[in-house]
Parts: structure tokens; C-alpha cells; sequence
């Protein structure tokens, strides 16, 4: 079979397929577990990197197919799920269906220009900053948001239509954002866990589709 199948790559599968099901989720209306499955997909999108490093004399195709295996995976897990998530939620009227195409379309764009920034790079020279938000970000601000969904109440499709414009507008914008160390990685671990408590704690006054 082509591809990879060692330790290096699971935490990349199993996010990949933790945006499926958090998609299909969406589609059948039930997007309080599709919002745990994009945090679980970050959640192993924090980690992926990590782990792959850790093994010795990886092989220059090894490294490469993780790139684009990271990448492709973020499209869906990061880009798809949460626009899926807005059609789920009630973002459903035909003018603003344009925007649950622009946001995946946005990072997809940012995907595609990181890819490229790491085939050009010197691969043995550290990556310092981001260019561009990156999606990844996603597990944790479409979370945020939806812990407001009943304060916000038939107004709430319409704002997290307007948050799926501006984080995509982020995606493509060319700022730069230091790439989080140690401390800040688990100060996001930290906030996630927050995020999952109170989804779990307010849930049935909160996430009720």
C-alpha cells in the first residue's frame, strides 16, 4: 500500500477522522457533538507534529508526506467542519451560503501558501512565526462562541456567520503571529479543557439545537 502507517501518523488519522464524523454529525443536526469533535481534532492537531518528530532518521519522503497529510487534514477538520457546523447551526439562507464557501476557501488558501513556504524553506531552519492565522485555530474559537448560542438566541446563525468571515479573512491576511511555545500550547490545552467543561456542565441549556 502507498502512504505511511507507523506511530508518526495516527494522531493525523485519527483527527482526520474525528472532522468526518463531526461532519456527518453536522449534517444530522447535531451540532453540540460536532463541536467536540473539532476540539478533539485539535486536540490531536497539537500534538501530531510532536510525536512525529521524535522519531529518528526520518526519511525525506516521511517528512513530506506528513506536511501534506497535516495540511489536507486540517482542510477538513478546520476548514470543512466548522462551516458544516454554521449550516448545522442555521446558517442557511441563500445569502449567506457564500460565506460557509469563502471560509473553507480561505484555508485552504492559507493551507496551500503554508505548503508552499515549507517546500522552499530550509528544512533544518525552525519555523518562528506564522504567517496568516492559522486554521488550526479554529478548535478553539468556534467553541468559544458556541458556549453563548442560548444568550445570543435567533441572532446566534448570524453571528457565527460574521465569525466565519472575519477568521477567514485572518486565515489569508498576512500577519504575523509567533508560533506558540511549550507554555502557550498548554495554556491552550488549559482553555480547551475549560471550554469542555462548560459545554458539559451548561449543555442541556445551552446546546440545544
Amino acid at each position: 500500500m502507498i502512504g505511511f502507517y507507523d506511530y508518526t501518523v495516527i494522531l493525523t488519522y485519527l483527527g482526520f477522522a474525528s472532522g468526518m464524523l463531526g461532519i456527518y454529525l453536522s449534517i444530522t443536526g447535531r451540532p453540540f457533538a460536532a463541536i467536540i469533535c473539532l476540539m478533539f481534532s485539535g486536540l490531536c492537531d497539537m500534538f501530531d507534529g510532536k510525536v512525529a518528530r521524535t522519531k529518528k532518521k526520518r526519511t525525506l519522503e516521511e517528512r513530506n508526506f506528513g506536511v501534506q497529510l497535516d495540511s489536507l487534514s486540517d482542510l477538513v477538520c478546520f476548514g470543512v467542519l466548522p462551516a458544516m457546523i454554521g449550516y448545522s447551526l442555521g446558517i442557511k439562507e441563500t445569502y449567506l451560503v457564500p460565506l460557509l464557501i469563502f471560509y473553507p476557501l480561505a484555508a485552504l488558501i492559507r493551507l496551500a501558501y503554508f505548503n508552499m513556504l515549507e517546500v522552499i524553506r530550509n528544512s533544518s531552519t525552525p519555523v518562528k512565526q506564522y504567517t496568516g492565522l492559522p486554521v488550526t485555530s479554529a478548535a478553539l474559537i468556534f467553541p468559544f462562541l458556541y458556549i453563548f448560542k442560548k444568550f445570543i438566541g435567533c441572532y446566534f446563525p448570524y453571528v457565527y456567520a460574521g465569525l466565519l468571515l472575519l477568521v477567514g479573512i485572518l486565515f489569508i491576511t498576512k500577519i504575523k503571529i509567533k508560533k506558540p511555545g511549550i507554555k502557550t500550547m498548554i495554556l491552550f490545552i488549559i482553555i480547551g479543557v475549560i471550554e469542555v467543561l462548560l459545554i458539559i456542565t451548561v449543555g442541556r441549556l445551552v446546546w440545544r439545537p
